[in-house]
């Protein structure tokens, strides 16, 4: 058996030297409840180096990653009751950036307050604008000649 240095789980290169639980949440996606969950349904020791387990067993994670993931409770993923299917779903790495995007184009295009605050480049959750978030030049206190 040889140690892996990368491995390859839902088109992520992860380091073979993080304990397996740590690994996986660098999928996007996936944090560390998310990756403690999965090993806990696999039955893996999520304490062992992704590098040192045999290939039959990243197989099985990478198959429950990539494919079974929305087998684990609806409460755990990160995309329930989808606008678009109506189904709860769990995304991965570039589909979690696409429906981002395609949510602020939707709230932009129903002209919602957030869709307009974004579609002005304002801040969206409530912050302060009165002090931060300016654009062009810095409006400040104008000091005096003497």
């Amino acid at each position: 058996m040889t140690f892996k240095h990368i491995v390859r789980i839902a088109d992520t290169d992860l380091d073979g030297n993080k304990s397996l639980m740590f690994a996986l949440t660098g999928i996007k996606g996936i944090g560390l409840r998310a990756a403690r969950c999965i090993v806990n349904e696999l039955g893996v020791d999520g304490r062992a180096k992704l590098g040192e387990l045999d290939d039959e067993t990243i197989e099985k994670v990478k198959k429950f990653v990539e494919e079974q993931i929305e087998s684990l409770p609806s409460w755990l993923l990160n995309r329930r009751k989808d606008p678009y299917s109506g189904n709860d779903l769990h995304l991965l790495s570039k589909d979690v950036d696409f429906a981002r995007m395609l949510d602020i184009e939707r709230m932009i295009k129903m002209k919602c307050y957030r869709g307009v605050r974004h579609a002005k480049g304002k801040k969206v959750r409530g912050q302060r604008t009165r002090s931060t978030g300016r654009f062009g030049r810095t409006v400040g206190v104008v000091r005096r000649k003497r």
